[in-house]
């Protein structure tokens, strides 16, 4: 209590110091000088007083009003910020937030990121069917191979095989036998003809599909074999093919075909010396077999054998 009645007393004497003329005309004068600054220093301290500024040289560390220099440079800086571009925000370099990845969506991939899709898409794409046509071609010749082999073991001298240009895809089979009852093999033997020669072409995706086969000489009739050497049988078509059936078994199938439809040689004049023609044989295949898929192929009796 002592305490603050002093602190009032010194607070009234203060303000009658200051409202006092005298005390002015003392303070300019000198005379009281440190008396009125210590009041006004106590006094200060109990108000929150006011410090003198502290003064610094221009250009100093502490000078915090911007001499001519500073004014320009900070001009300067504030011109250049303001120029700058903009900055994408943090979440923006990393991907955002939902709502901008969603925004990004929707605006789709730049075009340096649509050309490398593109690429890689190519490569995708140029890359698997390679791979699946070198599988193919290793499954075929494996078949093949075997094909051969087991046609060189047969005992009866039933066919035989030659390459066409050493290519294991084409093969010329000679058919060297037929019923030996039947009006063929009496024609082959009045001709002299020791064998019937026929063409395979296996497709790149042999086994599953059946070859093309045609016959080359001599030049048929009936039986089956229509112009340009073509054969109508189902089994050599995608519908009656089976990827189980072999070389062999088609050409024993053949000359049973030729037999029940009356194949014959031809010895006409001038007919018998025109050959076989590829190109004749495959249209006259492909029309055969668009008409047997609109009508059906005419199986024949068990009895017929």
């Amino acid at each position: 209590m002592a305490t603050l009645l002093r602190k009032i007393g010194l607070i009234r004497l203060h303000n009658r110091d200051t409202e006092d003329p005298k005390h002015h005309h003392n303070h300019r004068g000198g005379g009281g000088g440190q008396q009125s600054a210590s009041l006004r220093g106590k006094g200060g301290a109990k108000s929150g007083g006011h410090k003198p500024q502290q003064q610094h040289p221009a250009g100093g560390a502490g000078d915090t009003s911007p001499g001519p220099g500073k004014g320009k440079g900070k001009r300067a800086a504030e011109l250049a910020q303001r120029d700058k571009p903009p900055q994408p925000a943090a979440g923006a370099a990393s991907g955002g937030g939902p709502r901008e990845r969603a925004a990004g969506a929707r605006a789709g991939p730049g075009p340096a990121a649509a050309a490398a899709a593109a690429a890689a898409a190519a490569a995708g794409g140029s890359l698997v069917p390679a791979a699946r046509q070198q599988h193919c071609t290793q499954v075929r010749s494996r078949r093949l191979m075997k094909e051969l082999q087991d046609i060189a073991r047969l005992s009866d001298r039933f066919i035989s095989v030659e390459l066409v240009d050493e290519s294991l895809f084409d093969w010329n089979v000679k058919l060297h036998q037929v019923d030996k009852d039947s009006v063929l093999w009496q024609d082959m033997k009045e001709t002299n003809t020791e064998f019937i020669l026929l063409n395979l072409t296996f497709p790149d995706n042999f086994p599953f599909s059946p070859p093309f086969m045609r016959v080359l000489s001599p030049r048929l009739e009936n039986g089956y074999v229509l112009d340009g050497g073509a054969i109508c049988m189902e089994l050599l078509t995608p519908r009656g093919w089976s990827s189980a059936y072999t070389v062999e078994a088609v050409m024993r199938q053949f000359a049973a075909s030729l037999v029940k439809g009356q194949g014959r040689i031809c010895r006409k004049a001038g007919k018998s010396k025109k050959s076989f023609s590829r190109k004749e044989a495959e249209a006259t295949f492909k029309s055969l077999v668009k008409t047997h898929e609109k009508y059906g192929w005419v199986t024949p009796p068990v009895s017929d054998g």
